[in-house]
């Protein structure tokens, strides 16, 4: 299963701005999901704006196809948190809401996915990641459902499985790897600081529920694909559109000219 992540001896460079990408967001997500266990609305709001800066200046080192990326991910990240938390009550924020730094937070949580995906450690040791990550999230979805814990997890050991496909068989398995990290990172600290809670009880099909999850990594990944699948045709699409409207301008321009005269 291992065969699809790159071998030890692959060559690879170590760019200091890939470490810079993943150390701001890791840093960024602790302290602001703590700061907003006890913090206002307003704070919230102004966290929001801090993100959103945040964001655009990373962005502006990465080409067209991950910025492309980052939008895509944000947008249907968005909506998802829309849908799951305040329509379905899969979880909930503390205000009932989607805080303002949650749509620029997922975008960061992306790039650093990709930031980690093509960093020279991950690349040299990413079979030994891969394993160590199948090892610990695996466990810990056996313990969610052993019967050992109050509150059992019965979500968390299906979204397991559906990370493993993720990780094995999906397009970019080294994003995936690198998206568990920080996913990971961001629902143990926004749960255990009480910024947001998951449900005793999924609302769908009434299966135990994890806070978090132990395969909460799934749901993000799921964000992480459609925002790598959904870039190339939207920037085609956009670059037509582009050289339709070079092309229909200047005929437009001599119709007019014409009518003038």
């Amino acid at each position: 299963m291992l065969r699809n992540f790159p071998p030890a001896d692959v060559t690879c460079s170590h760019r200091v701005r890939d470490y810079f990408i993943a150390g701001l967001t890791f840093f960024c997500v602790a302290i602001s999901l703590v700061m907003d266990a006890s913090g206002s609305m307003e704070q919230q709001n102004f966290m929001g704006v801090i993100a959103w800066t945040f964001l655009l200046g990373l962005l502006f080192g990465e080409n067209k196809e991950v910025r492309m990326q980052v939008i895509i991910a944000v947008a249907f990240a968005t909506l998802g948190e829309h849908f799951a938390s305040i329509y379905m009550g899969g979880y909930t924020y503390r205000f009932g809401n989607v805080p303002a730094y949650v749509p620029p937070g997922h975008g960061m949580v992306y790039l650093t996915a990709v930031a980690l995906a093509r960093s020279g450690f991950f690349l040299k040791y990413a079979r030994k990641i891969a394993a160590f990550v199948v090892l610990v999230c695996g466990t810990w979805s056996l313990w969610g459902i052993s019967g050992y814990p109050a509150q059992g997890d019965q979500v968390g050991a299906i979204l397991f499985c559906v990370f493993l496909i993720y990780l094995f068989k999906g397009r970019s398995p080294m994003v995936y790897l690198a998206a568990f990290f920080i996913t990971t990172w961001l629902e143990l600290i926004g749960t255990a600081a009480g910024t947001w809670q998951w449900a005793t009880i999924e609302p769908i099909f009434a299966l135990s529920q994890g806070n978090p999850p132990s395969g909460v990594a799934a749901w993000y990944c799921l964000v992480d694909a459609v925002a790598i699948g959904g870039a190339p045709p939207l920037l085609r699409a956009l670059k037509k559109g582009g050289e339709w409207f070079r092309t229909e301008k200047p005929e437009k321009n001599i119709h007019q000219g014409v009518r003038n005269d």
